[in-house]
């Protein structure tokens, strides 16, 4: 019997700072998905928010393109994609906000398609760097010791919160709330460059979280699957400067990725329980990559952050921990595929509508 391909709309681009990585992602995932299996057909969402539909939408995106949209005021399309049929699932590769906050979840519902990765909930909350601690403190999971700020409370009373932030010490990392790979993020080693560094931050996000620095090794594992999730071998970042930042991470690639990371005793079985409650806790799905600190002076764990969407180029920490976990970067696409369709099922399969019997709304 042949098997029908399926169709997968891979999604990136988007509006948030991350586009470029976005980019370098969908190019990857492109590359490897089993063309036995799927026909890929890239969209791309443009810096401008217009959908990318025709031609070869990754050159096109790359090529910095802004094209006209769609007359149809509740299409985001480019003009003359109107028509653009719907895949049999979309594979969602846009970073931060706009794919990765639950916005393009929340687009991609009305259209009962498949998708991978999680659900709007767990998405919300685990871009929302805040919240994230939140949720995470509240099921009894170590987190680094922190306090959020809000825009709005930093322009009423500057100097009661630099007052508020003393108990945390010295140096702080600062980062805006909603964004990933680093970008935003400093390190702070003297009192009087925080509120500089903090009005730069609020340049990218109304919330922002200002953590306790740590003199810490930094550890990662990638997660995939539902609620009884695959953790893979936890693997180390040496950073090569003051922290992991955006230029190390995809510009100087100095930092270096330790795979297995060497570990004291029983540290292995500990991280794997964390990753897998951190995931359980927001509901995610699919796959994430969960970031620890383990500190250097204390010996303690502590969870840092999760990231549901992560860097997924084959030499991207997420597919290198999965295939020293077993799973190669092909397979591994082909599981997010896999659950995403497993996922839809069940969601279709549950009861959608009420009927009261009677004509009381009428």
């Amino acid at each position: 019997m042949v098997q029908t391909r399926l169709s997968i709309g891979l999604l990136f681009g988007g509006e948030s700072p991350e586009h470029e990585v976005s980019i370098v992602t969908a190019r990857s995932i492109a590359a490897h998905l089993d063309p036995a299996r799927f026909e890929v057909r890239p969209m791309g969402i443009a810096r401008n928010g217009v959908w990318v539909m025709t031609g070869d939408p990754i050159a096109r995106l790359a090529a910095g393109e802004q094209p006209e949209r769609s007359s149809h005021p509740f299409l985001p399309l480019e003009q003359g994609a109107e028509d653009t049929p719907l895949p049999d699932v979309f594979f969602n590769a846009i970073h931060g906000a706009g794919g990765e906050d639950g916005q393009i979840q929340g687009c991609l519902e009305p259209l009962h398609r498949p998708y991978t990765g999680a659900g709007l909930l767990a998405m919300a909350a685990a871009l929302d760097k805040w919240i994230t601690k939140r949720i995470w403190e509240s099921d009894g999971l170590p987190v680094v010791p922190y306090r959020g700020l809000t825009e709005e409370g930093w322009r009423k009373d500057r100097d009661g919160l630099l007052r508020a932030l003393e108990p945390l010490g010295l140096p702080l990392f600062i980062k805006p709330v909603n964004l990933g790979s680093s970008i935003g993020v400093e390190k702070v080693r003297r009192r009087e460059d925080l509120a500089a560094a903090l009005d730069r931050a609020f340049g990218y996000d109304r919330r922002v979280l200002v953590e306790q620095g740590l003199r810490a090794r930094e550890l990662e594992v990638a997660v995939l699957g539902g609620d009884d999730p695959f953790v893979s071998v936890p693997g180390e970042i040496v950073v090569a400067g003051e922290f992991y930042d955006f230029k190390d991470k995809y510009l100087d690639g100095k930092s270096s990725a330790r795979i297995p990371a060497e570990l004291p005793e029983g540290m292995d079985r500990l991280i794997t329980r964390y990753a897998a409650d951190a995931f359980r806790a927001l509901d995610a799905y699919g796959m994430a990559r969960v970031d620890f600190f383990l500190d250097r002076d204390s010996g303690r764990l502590f969870l840092n952050e999760i990231n549901l969407i992560p860097g997924f180029t084959s030499i991207s920490m997420y597919p290198k921990l999965m295939e020293a976990s077993g799973i190669p970067y092909a397979e591994l696409l082909t599981r997010l595929v896999d659950l995403a369709i497993v996922r839809h099922r069940e969601k279709e399969a549950k009861t959608h509508f009420f009927q009261s019997g009677s004509q009381w709304f009428a």
